[in-house]
């Protein structure tokens, strides 16, 4: 695939699990990306972004995954088609007690997906376990040179999967029993179990090992499938690893685990009050990079290479960590203790350390050279497994001036947001002026979608009330960038809804990428920062992808859109840059 700043590209953002498709069980899978895939490519969407796909834990969310390397199982097709163990009759009695046809009615209840799906990934490991014992068969032998290839992160896993079943489902090792609280302890207390018991234990450990092999043969056919459909995927390699994963449990040594990694405070999530004044606490262990160095970040390779197997371009959510992460001298638990308290309160607690930029700031000369030039050299160890242009930097919030322009340098397109790239006077920049290395785009899974933003603005100026005038300078601005004409009617409809579309099409980014609802025009949101919800992760679309082509509510802007695309060399034949910067009669195209 052509996939370099040469070729410009335009795709879609979409949360699997949001997706919906013909039988699903209750979540978007395997099957649901593959129909989005083709609605995308009959569309002249080139790229399907995803969100983080590793195996998640108690609180479902993709950046909070219990592994740097295991499949979520909810996002395998669970069907005897797609499982070559499955057998029909176990499907069927399986998912008659789960009552599917309500399972799938709103959003995702994962602790009754999760459960089902488990059930029917152990009904095809007993079929498989049962024709392995009768016979050497291929895919046994398959699935033992698998697991011998992938020995060095999935021994830890299995094993941490199995203790968290043997500890009420519960990832929180640090409240496991101490037989069971580090991997040596877990080896002495392994070999005094009875026989029976210890055979039992290994071979929940192989179930997880199964599961995880069917989730990568899944995951590999799908990317081969995108790219016989001319569509690449893009997968989200998040900067943090959860505290409370297989990584950390077996691999405790490359993280400083005292430190939790987050973001600065940041006056824009004003959802949350915690994040305004302290900032955001995600409580993932920050790394120590000196052992990092002394393994040759085998860590951080063996993550890419497994991510690389399922898509072709890779978003490190929070690239700004490799140069320096923000960080907490308290784990997210603490969080409401710290809220009413001033720093020197908050200094005392802790002894003295308060929440900063580690391993250094960026207020010297110094600082700001060292953390560049240690940023870059960990980024050239995960671009070595990847290759050029394949890794994508999220470098949105507090961004220091030295790190765009060293992404830069190493080939690593960062983002565009509109109403964040502002001139000098406060205008907002044209998208013509965007840079080619880089990702235009209006939110990401954290923000209110672009409709919501709109009539929020548009509602707080008809009510004239203290944010009228703040709201009405946002509007105006985001109505220049789109070329909207000037107005009263700032309701919202297919033209604004359009023209916004269109110009970030006409920009000079190398990918633009829409947002699902964006697309759609939908208020429907993902996820809220700083809050724990059961709303968040778990919103689905009404739709099934391949009902939107015969929605007329979409059919104004899906052929728009379609028109601009083309317009744009976005879509279908390949154009040169010097041919899309003739067609806009705009400023050239940096190549």
């Amino acid at each position: 695939m052509q996939l370099s700043p040469d070729h410009p590209m335009a795709g879609v953002l979409a949360p699997l699990f949001a997706l919906r498709s013909e039988g699903d069980l209750g979540i978007g899978d395997i099957r649901a990306l593959r129909e989005l895939i083709d609605w995308s490519a009959g569309r002249g969407l080139r790229l399907v972004q995803l969100l983080p796909i590793n195996e998640t834990g108690n609180d479902n969310s993709p950046y909070n995954a219990i592994s740097s390397v295991a499949i979520e199982p909810t996002t395998l097709e669970t069907t005897p088609e797609a499982l070559a163990d499955l057998r029909a009759k176990d499907f069927k009695k399986i998912t008659a007690k789960f009552e599917v046809a309500e399972l799938v009615e709103e959003s995702v209840d994962y602790p009754r997906v999760k459960a089902l799906k488990r059930k029917l990934l152990e009904a095809a490991y007993a079929s498989f376990r049962d024709d392995e014992a009768r016979r050497n068969t291929k895919r046994a032998r398959a699935f033992r040179a698998w697991c011998e290839g992938e020995k060095a992160w999935l021994d830890g896993y299995g094993l941490f999967r199995a203790l968290m079943e043997r500890n009420d489902n519960s990832e929180l090792w640090d409240a496991w029993p101490e037989e069971h609280s580090t991997v040596e302890r877990v080896e002495e207390w392994t070999i005094s179990l009875p026989g029976r018991e210890r055979r039992e234990f290994e071979d929940r450990r192989r179930f997880f090992s199964y599961a995880q092999w069917l989730a990568s043969r899944q995951w590999t056919d799908v990317k081969a499938y995108a790219e016989s459909r001319g569509v690449a995927l893009m997968g989200d390699v998040p900067y943090g690893v959860s505290y409370y994963s297989a990584d950390v449990f077996a691999n405790r040594s490359i993280f400083r685990l005292q430190w939790s990694g987050g973001a600065p405070p940041e006056p824009y999530f004003k959802e949350d009050e915690f994040t305004q004044k302290w900032g955001q606490n995600w409580g993932v262990p920050v790394y120590d990079w000196e052992v990092m160095r002394e393994t040759g970040y085998r860590w951080w390779k063996q993550r890419v290479r497994s991510v690389r197997s399922a898509f072709h371009l890779f978003r490190i959510d929070h690239v700004l960590g490799f140069y320096r992460i923000y960080a907490f001298p308290w784990r997210p638990r603490e969080n409401a203790d710290y809220l009413p308290l001033t720093i020197g309160e908050a200094r005392a607690r802790t002894g003295g350390e308060l929440p900063g930029f580690n391993p250094r700031d960026d207020e010297s000369p110094a600082h700001r050279e060292a953390n560049r030039r240690e940023g870059e050299e960990y980024l050239r160890a995960l671009l070595e497994e990847v290759g050029e242009f394949r890794l994508i930097g999220e470098d949105l919030g507090t961004v220091p001036p030295y790190v765009r322009p060293s992404l830069t340098s190493l080939g690593i397109a960062g983002f565009k947001i509109p109403i964040w790239e502002k001139k000098e006077d406060g205008w907002l920049i044209e998208p013509w002026n965007y840079e080619r290395l880089s990702i235009a785009t209006y939110a990401t899974h954290d923000h209110e979608p672009l409709r919501a933003y709109w009539e929020t603005r548009a509602e707080a100026i008809a009510d004239g009330g203290a944010d009228a005038e703040v709201a009405a300078d946002e509007l105006k601005k985001l109505g220049g960038f789109a070329s909207l004409p000037k107005g009263d009617d700032l309701s919202w409809n297919d033209e604004v809804h359009g023209a916004l579309l269109e110009a970030l099409c006409r920009s000079n980014s190398w990918i633009v990428v829409f947002m699902i609802t964006d697309l759609l025009g939908s208020k429907k949101r993902f996820n809220v920062p700083g809050t724990s919800a059961d709303s968040n992760w778990s919103a689905r679309l009404s739709r099934r992808c391949e009902e939107w082509n015969g929605e007329p509510a979409y059919a104004p802007i899906l052929g728009r859109l379609a028109a601009v695309l083309r317009d744009s060399g976005r879509a279908g034949a390949e154009a040169s840059s010097a041919e899309i910067g003739h067609r806009r009669g705009k400023v050239p195209m940096i190549g």
